[in-house]
């Protein structure tokens, strides 16, 4: 059973750990998992065609959302820590089934998870909590929204209310692009996601992504990150779910991080609480550091993907008990959070189509050497194992090649070098990730 946090005064054995999803993110999230020597196996479910290659990780063919075979792998494997790595299961409750089942659970339940399934729960949120953010609006219909920018008379960003896998957002730069946008949405582009809209004023300023890990009482903030949502380089191009990232992020100080922890993150879980939330996940803020100081564009209520990928390799051996610290409540009992002191890069590679309509089904070739001890590390999302034993394609974003290095360039120049030994029928990637913090892009 999961214990109250004041009972506890030091953390119980670690040895089988269930990671929950499919994509980059578990991906890296077990493969960091696994490097703690106290544990003995690491799940997966459902996976990928990458799962078996990580070390000591096991693939369940269970699917995300079947929440009964879940709880009954975690009761026969005797699992310790269940870490859940996407918003789609922690919006429907699986974290509260799992609790319900007497299993320690990485993740936030139903209701703190709104803080991602809907923007207007999430900004009426931070309204209460004072917390920086674009002004904004909300419509429940097509002739509300219109209606709105015209009274507004602007340029707006246009955000559907509910999960569309980081695709329900569109940044308009004229008003007939916002009235087009919204006539899109309520006309089903992103079913229910997009039944109601969170009309924005236009901000302006770089992105970072912030990873608070939550005890419910109080944070552990990991290194910053910066991701590229724009499919084409020179941020170009529709949003995608993420063509790679690269932590940490020069543009925030240690000062900043400890002005955005007591001004944005603290704020918000002192609000969740007064909710009766108990928050034992991440909080994930994706501000814009604007001139009048950082704001938050959205929450979401798990990892990032591809920043996780990025992160993962600097984070310590024993970051397995911090995250199971967090999902006992009580992250005091936590190793000390020693990251590493390189750099990391990521960058993403994609089926042809994506995002609108990703091709699948192609063989995938790799002639990467890889280990625990190498600075690359590959990290499937879209890809799965035939019945024949090859490995195929089977999603937009297909794999996530991620190194670390004494400078930015250098962690870059590895990755770009390493996706070269990687090829499939239509392979796209940015040449341009990290060109923020890189003396010089190809």
């Amino acid at each position: 059973m999961e214990k109250a946090a004041s009972s506890i005064s030091e953390l119980p054995q670690l040895k089988k750990v269930l990671v929950v999803g499919s994509g980059g993110r578990e991906n890296a999230l077990a493969w960091a998992i696994s490097k703690f020597q106290e544990v003995e196996k690491v799940y997966v479910a459902p996976g990928n065609g990458g799962t078996k290659d990580q070390l000591g990780c096991h693939r369940l063919d269970i699917q995300e959302s079947n929440n009964e075979e879940i709880i009954q792998a975690c009761k026969s494997l005797e699992i310790d820590l269940v870490v859940v790595g996407g918003e789609k299961p922690l919006a429907s409750g699986l974290a509260d089934k799992l609790r319900g089942a007497g299993l320690v659970v990485f993740g936030p339940g139903k209701e703190g998870a709104q803080l991602e399934s809907s923007k207007n729960w999430s900004k009426n949120l931070m309204n209460e909590a004072k917390i920086p953010t674009a002004q904004h609006w909300s419509a429940s219909t097509e002739h509300e929204a219109q209606d709105l920018v015209s009274e507004i008379d602007r340029p707006l960003v246009v955000k559907a209310d509910g999960l569309a896998s980081g695709k329900g957002v569109t940044v308009c730069n004229s008003i007939k692009e916002t009235r087009a946008a919204i006539k899109e949405s309520f006309e089903g582009k992103f079913g229910e996601a997009g039944a109601t809209l969170i009309l924005e004023e236009c901000i302006q300023g770089p992105e970072v992504s912030i990873f608070a890990i939550s005890d419910g009482e109080t944070l552990e903030i990991l290194p910053p990150a910066q991701d590229h949502k724009r499919l084409l380089e020179g941020d170009k191009g529709p949003n995608t779910g993420g063509m790679g990232a690269y932590a940490p992020t020069t543009m925030l100080s240690k000062k900043d991080l400890e002005k955005i922890k007591e001004e944005i993150l603290l704020p918000t879980l002192y609000t969740l609480r007064k909710r009766n939330i108990n928050y034992r996940g991440v909080i994930y803020a994706g501000l814009m550091l604007t001139k009048d100081g950082p704001q938050v564009i959205e929450f979401n209520c798990r990892f990032g993907d591809p920043e996780c990928q990025a992160l993962m390799p600097l984070m310590p051996s024993d970051f397995a008990k911090v995250l199971q610290a967090a999902a006992l409540g009580c992250l005091k009992n936590a190793p000390k959070l020693k990251t590493s002191p390189l750099k990391s890069a990521c960058i993403v590679a994609t089926a042809s189509g994506y995002p609108e309509n990703p091709r699948k089904g192609d063989l995938i070739s790799i002639k990467l050497k890889q280990s625990q001890e190498n600075p690359i590390q590959l990290f499937h999302s879209g890809t799965k194992i035939s019945k024949e034993g090859t490995l195929l394609t089977s999603g937009g974003r297909v794999l996530s090649i991620v190194s670390q290095g004494d400078s930015y360039n250098e962690a870059f120049d590895i990755a770009y070098k390493a996706i070269n030994q990687i090829n499939f029928h239509g392979i796209n990637y940015r040449q341009d990730i990290g060109y923020q913090v890189r003396s010089k892009v190809h």
